[in-house]
């Protein structure tokens, strides 16, 4: 099979090429899946440069995103050629991924693949699509409702901000696209934004414990004081979900928000989520949440391309969602 292998150097650095691997050369597992398509994600691309606190140990297979169909099963869970997901968990990070030909996993990571999303469809969607939804879950679990107002969705460039508008869109709210690249305005309205805010409008630097309210809730992929602003400048009883940390991990805010607003930070895990909610967050992407421009949000690249498109991501060069064709 082919695989893109990530291999470290005696100088340090990183390798990135498409090399000839054995099956044999797979991970013992359960179920063994011939990948049709695999989505790139931010994670990978840090995988790929050596981020010890992703994968461990090299040569190594990226990829935290597949879908393809069953070869076998040793359960008998599957049978051969049913069409499955597989995101999270390990895969990509210290279990070989989705960027070869196939990928052997534990049947437990696995949900199969609702019968009206293609392949293609569903790794344009992928982690990203899937983080963005739980986030919304979770929100609308704590009272969050189209109908309060506005939701600001922060990185919306991104990956997982490009799906979190796409997905308000579909479960009708009104979204705020923030986002630094003011040349992808056009295409952040085209996926689901009303309308685009500058990082600057995110990056409160009064100090002030709480703001004016300025939107109803908030996804934030960027962390530090970004999210510190989205939670003072968030209006009573709204939603503020932490998704990513592009800018900080570091969180610096007052309890204000939470005691006098009745604000929610809402922490969203999306790699070891219960296989029922996992299949129930699936179930709503493939029907009201499924986003209406998955075909303009996609870049379909061939297995030989990932490596260059994971730099581009790293410089911050990449709009919506990078595919792989693998069949």
């Amino acid at each position: 099979m082919r695989a893109l292998v990530v291999r470290e150097k005696q100088d340090g650095l990183f390798t990135k090429s498409i090399e000839e691997k054995e099956l044999e050369a797979l991970p013992v597992n359960e179920v063994l899946i011939k990948v049709h398509y695999a989505g790139l994600n931010y994670k990978d691309a840090l995988s790929a440069s050596g981020h010890r606190g992703i994968t461990r140990k090299y040569p190594h297979t990226p990829g935290v995103d597949a879908s393809g169909e069953v070869v076998h099963d040793k359960t008998g869970r599957y049978m051969p050629g049913e069409r499955v997901i597989c995101t999270s968990y390990d895969l990509g990070m210290n279990t070989d991924g989705g960027f070869a030909e196939f990928i052997s996993v534990p049947g437990k990571w696995l949900v199969p693949l609702h019968g009206s999303v293609t392949f293609e469809e569903s790794m344009i969607m992928g982690t990203a699509a899937y983080t963005a939804a739980l986030a919304l879950h979770k929100m609308e679990k704590c009272g969050q409702h189209p109908d309060m107002g506005e939701i600001v969705v922060t990185g919306a460039s991104g990956g997982v901000g490009s799906m979190a508008l796409a997905i308000l869109k579909a479960a009708g709210y009104k979204t705020v696209a923030a986002s630094g690249k003011t040349e992808h305005y056009a295409k952040l309205i085209e996926f689901g934004a009303s309308r685009c805010i500058g990082r600057e409008e995110v990056n409160d630097t009064s100090g002030k414990p709480l703001l004016a309210a300025r939107w109803a809730g908030a996804i934030d992929n960027v962390g530090g004081n970004t999210l510190t602003t989205l939670i003072k400048a968030c209006a009573k009883q709204g939603n503020v979900a932490s998704i990513g940390l592009v800018g900080s991990p570091i969180l610096n805010s007052s309890v204000y928000p939470f005691i006098m607003n009745g604000v929610n930070l809402l922490g969203i895990d999306s790699a070891e989520t219960n296989l029922d909610l996992r299949k129930q967050i699936w179930t709503k992407l493939a029907g009201p949440w499924r986003p209406a421009v998955l075909d303009k949000m996609k870049t379909i690249v061939s297995l030989d391309e990932i490596p260059d498109y994971m730099d581009k991501m790293l410089r911050g060069e990449t709009l919506g969602r990078i595919v792989a064709k693998l069949v």
